[in-house]
């Protein structure tokens, strides 16, 4: 059986322990004692030497404590409690597999619902069954009720219903329509459904997403490293006691009695045990923290600074008016030049270009593919749609091809989104886009978490950017910014540690710099984002406040449980040594300190949360093919007009 071959040590000694106890009941108690004791020190060598290879290879040798207290409770005739610290040696590896199984509960559901294999069509029309890493772009796949979508795809059936739960942390199913992205790692509904694949397995979120869980589960936080150095002088501090106790009593089992209830167990397990709880918890809830090091971070953060565009606002921004310019030669009409916008800014990934592509759309007019396009980084996008050549962007980048122009007279909160044609300023694209309804309420509880200082720092417009930082109550405001300007003032903020919370698409820069990079995007948009310490998978600016409250729980039960540990095990070694406590007692007693200490590390799960903040509502639109778009990432976005178009960034 499989968990006798794992646990081999710890059957064995429940079954010496049973015979042991059925000698003594016959009467043959010096047949139970050297049983006992043979297979105690029998153990101990078996682990001893064990122990001798890893300190030969630089680890520390920390079941020194109870290898030395089997063979002292043996040379003492309590060959009892020998087999209880035996049991204790070999069955911490059984509880603290428990532990951690229990910890990284919601991280192991991620790893083992990924598909091994699809139904693809064939040309003629019939079904095969394929490994998903055979999945190539544009193979038409059919998902059956209630499997897992293997790789991100785009609807082609009139509808469908997907749970993404495992992904987003949203409990509701989502319905989408034909066309609309489908992200893998969701579950199909009730209903077969046919799905075009937009890309392979290696390249698809879910893909992304378990390489994240993966390096999470395996990283260690430093606080687990510390919990580890512990160890070193618990050992040192529990042989010299033992032998002081021995040295003033003159009685040797003085020693044997220190050392059962001196193991370092609870210092091993129970921070490890922390932290994946921690991470499990923020998996719950559709964050992903890369590594136990940036949990530790994001309990201790004191500042916050906050892109604008997508972050603090919806990120859907609304075309609300258009303007051509009635200058001399740049005669257009509002169709024209919405158009001739929206195919430049066809391939652009920024939130802008998509909400302006969608307002064209809206009105239905023909939007030409363009023959050249090239994204300047947070400034705009030049293009040659039907011959012409097309500046959209910022003020500044569109006067690079116009010279001066006129600002845009804008009421607050607007936008504006400049376009030229053919080196002419043709007009302006005015743009809201609003406040979240959660962001007050976020950097209400980011208050209350610890966080001193909250900045807003954009590539927007002045006037724009402190409209929106006042109504979502931040009064530090750094606007206009380019990429290198934002990464020299985060780097600069005190008080340290620094968060920074962007949409990750051209954020990239910034993300690095700050202490802890929080990339935020609807549905895992932004789970690739290598320079982001957290991915929000779910659309949820209050995630960036849960997040800081897990890490501050994690850290908090983490470092508890290892003082937990230590104060109750040098209680238990100051009675021992004063002779309070029998070696069979305080064997057990130390047995019950790893236990309590474990449950107190499991803590850190919660299985529930409460909703101090406003939610997404419930049932959440079907996307549209527009929103969800397969076009990859640039690592910067651009910055559009008076706006932080990029801001994005």
């Amino acid at each position: 059986m499989p968990f006798i071959r794992r646990y081999f040590m710890v059957v064995a000694t429940v079954g010496v322990g049973v015979v042991v106890l059925l000698l003594w009941i016959l009467g043959s108690g010096t047949g139970a004692q050297w049983l006992a004791s043979v297979f105690a020190l029998a153990a101990a060598v078996y682990r001893g030497a064990a122990m001798v290879r890893d300190m030969f290879h630089g680890r520390w040798g920390v079941d020194i404590l109870a290898v030395t207290a089997i063979v002292s409770t043996v040379a003492v005739g309590e060959y009892v409690a020998a087999l209880i610290v035996v049991l204790m040696l070999f069955g911490g590896s059984a509880l603290e597999d428990y532990a951690s199984g229990r910890a990284k509960a919601e991280l192991s559901a991620l790893l083992d619902r990924v598909p091994q294999t699809a139904h693809r069509e064939t040309p003629g029309g019939d079904l095969e069954d394929v490994a998903v890493t055979q999945i190539k772009a544009g193979d038409v796949l059919v998902l059956r009720p209630a499997e897992v979508v293997p790789v991100d795809g785009r609807l082609l059936s009139p509808t469908a219903c997907f749970d993404e739960s495992a992904i987003t942390g949203e409990s509701l199913p989502v319905e989408l329509k034909q066309g609309a992205g489908v992200l893998s790692g969701s579950v199909n509904g009730a209903a077969a459904v046919r799905l075009a694949a937009t890309a392979t397995t290696e390249h698809s979120q879910y893909s992304r997403i378990i390489a994240l869980v993966r390096n999470a589960a395996a990283s260690r936080a430093p606080v687990v490293r510390l919990a580890d150095k512990y160890a070193a002088p618990f050992t040192v501090l529990g042989l010299l006691l033992g032998g002081l106790a021995w040295l003033l009593s003159g009685e040797a089992v003085r020693f044997a009695e220190v050392l059962v209830v001196a193991t370092p167990c609870p210092l091993l397990i129970a921070a490890p045990v922390a932290f994946l709880g921690g991470m499990s918890r923020t998996a719950r809830n559709g964050i992903i923290v890369k590594n136990g090091g940036t949990l530790e971070q994001l309990a201790r953060i004191r500042t916050t600074v906050f892109d604008k565009t997508g972050t603090l606002t919806q990120g859907q921004p609304s075309l609300e008016q258009i303007r051509p310019s009635d200058a001399p030669g740049a005669a257009c009409s509002d169709d024209k030049l919405l158009a001739l916008a929206a195919s430049a800014e066809l391939h652009s990934s920024h939130v802008l270009a998509a909400s302006v592509v969608s307002a064209a759309r809206a009105r239905q007019l023909v939007i030409p593919m363009p023959s050249e396009a090239v994204e300047h980084a947070t400034d705009g996008v030049a293009a040659v749609v039907d011959g012409l050549r097309v500046f959209v962007g910022k003020q500044a980048f569109v006067e690079q091809v116009t010279g001066p122009i006129d600002a845009a007279a804008l009421a607050s909160g607007q936008l504006a989104v400049y376009v030229a044609i053919e080196n002419v300023y043709a007009g302006a694209l005015i743009m809201r886009d609003p406040l979240r309804g959660n962001a007050m309420e976020t950097l209400a509880a980011l208050g209350v978490l610890g966080v001193r200082r909250t900045v807003m720092v954009t590539g927007d417009a002045e006037a724009t950017a402190r409209h929106i930082a006042q109504a979502a109550g931040i009064t530090e405001v750094w606007a206009a910014c380019r990429p290198e300007d934002k990464v020299n003032i985060v780097r600069t903020l005190a008080p340290r540690p620094v968060m920074m919370v962007g949409d990750g698409i051209n954020d990239a820069p910034v993300l690095a710099a700050a202490d802890v990079g929080v990339a935020m995007g609807a549905k895992g948009a932004t789970a690739a984002s290598e320079s982001a310490d957290v991915v929000i998978m779910v659309d949820d600016l209050s995630k960036a406040a849960m997040a800081v409250s897990i890490g501050k729980d994690t850290i908090r039960i983490a470092v508890q449980s290892i003082w937990v540990g230590i104060v109750l095990s040098l209680g238990l070694m100051v009675m021992a040594a004063m002779g309070q406590i029998p070696a069979v007692a305080g064997a057990l007693s130390q047995e019950l300190v790893d236990l309590a200490t474990i449950l107190n590390a499991l803590r850190s799960l919660k299985p529930g949360e409460r909703a101090t903040m406003e939610r997404p509502r419930a049932g959440r639109r079907s996307i549209s093919p527009t929103s969800r778009q397969s076009i990859p990432h640039s690592p910067l976005g651009h910055h559009h007009g008076a706006v932080d178009s990029g801001e994005h960034q």
